[in-house]
């Protein structure tokens, strides 16, 4: 297959010396390719031994778009992320974030390229050894930004997940979710335009799983993230498809619909109604995507998911969470 995109670092950036990604420049980038998607998967194939884990794997994520990984575990929801943020890579096929071929990136420019990009990885991920603010700073220092903005964007980051008294403590102090909270933090910390979410809400209870889908709702409705997050959890999919955060009343509200009507507007009217007070999910439903046996199994708007007739669908509806 030929490569019909500049690799990361090409003469057609800026230089061709290696430099940190930043947020303005991975705009300016997504701005280059008006209308192609941020995530973009084309025929990937991954395997191990001889066991073929990823068969083919096809999927777009649009700017703004939240997609959901669902599965069974042992499906490769987890491998699709991992490709995505550049930490391994195919057997064959391309993965393309931010107009550049990640599938193919020599690992310098990659440590480059994962600044653009946030991971919240399963259980957290957090380092024991370092307080809730070295966490969440850590990028900003390998980055070397300036240690006043440095606090006030960790404050900032804490404080958007409402965790800014944890400062301080270690990851043994708190408990399951806050630590989880504390990661989605640091992922956010150095606004990037994309966050994997890896089982963010894995081995935690209702009520703390709903206070995690309620930060990536705030992450996507008020800071225009574009996410792919995968999760076991069917009530996940809908919690993101279902609702949106409400800027002005500061809470989570049902969202009128999650149909396929909004999908033609424009990338500037939707931003014009989100500077209005309406959320882009309205204008970009979630979808959910069902891995089984390394290929998609069902791709739709999560609430044709509710519908289906087929049996393994049912099946999976019926045993998950």
């Amino acid at each position: 297959m030929t490569r019909d995109v500049p690799p990361f670092g090409s003469s057609r950036n800026v230089a061709n010396t290696v430099r940190p990604l930043s947020r303005e420049m991975a705009q300016r980038e997504m701005q280059s390719v008006p209308g192609e998607a941020l995530i973009s998967l084309r025929d990937v194939h991954l395997g191990f031994g001889d066991r073929e884990v990823l068969q083919g794997i096809s999927l777009d994520v649009a700017h703004g778009e939240t997609k959901v990984l669902l599965g069974e575990t042992g499906m490769g929801k987890t491998l699709i992320m991992k490709l995505a943020a550049g930490l391994i890579q195919p057997d064959s096929g391309h993965v393309l974030v931010m107009g550049h071929d990640v599938s193919d990136m020599p690992e310098k420019e990659l440590l480059n390229f994962r600044r653009s990009v946030g991971f919240v990885f399963q259980e957290g991920a957090l380092f024991d050894s370092m307080t809730v603010s070295e966490n969440v700073s850590f990028r900003l220092r390998e980055e070397a930004v300036d240690e006043t903005e440095i606090e006030e964007r960790v404050r900032e980051a804490l404080r958007f997940v409402e965790m800014e008294e944890a400062l301080e403590k270690y990851p043994a102090d708190l408990s399951g979710g806050m630590r989880r909270r504390v990661s989605i933090a640091r992922a956010l910390v150095d606004r990037p335009p994309v966050v994997l979410y890896d089982s963010p809400t894995a081995g935690l209870d209702p009520v703390t799983s709903q206070t995690i889908i309620t930060l990536i709702l705030r992450g996507r409705d008020l800071q225009d993230v574009t996410a792919l997050l995968a999760t076991h959890r069917v009530q996940d999919a809908f919690g993101l498809a279902n609702f949106r955060f409400d800027k002005g009343s500061g809470r989570v509200v049902p969202l009128a619909g999650n149909g396929k009507s909004g999908l033609a507007q424009s990338l500037a009217e939707r931003e014009k109604a989100a500077e209005g007070g309406k959320e882009r999910n309205e204008a970009q439903p979630t979808n959910v995507l069902v891995i089984r046996d390394g290929k998609i199994y069902f791709e739709a708007p999560a609430d044709e998911l509710l519908s289906t007739k087929d049996e393994y669908l049912k099946k999976f509806l019926a045993s998950a969470e």
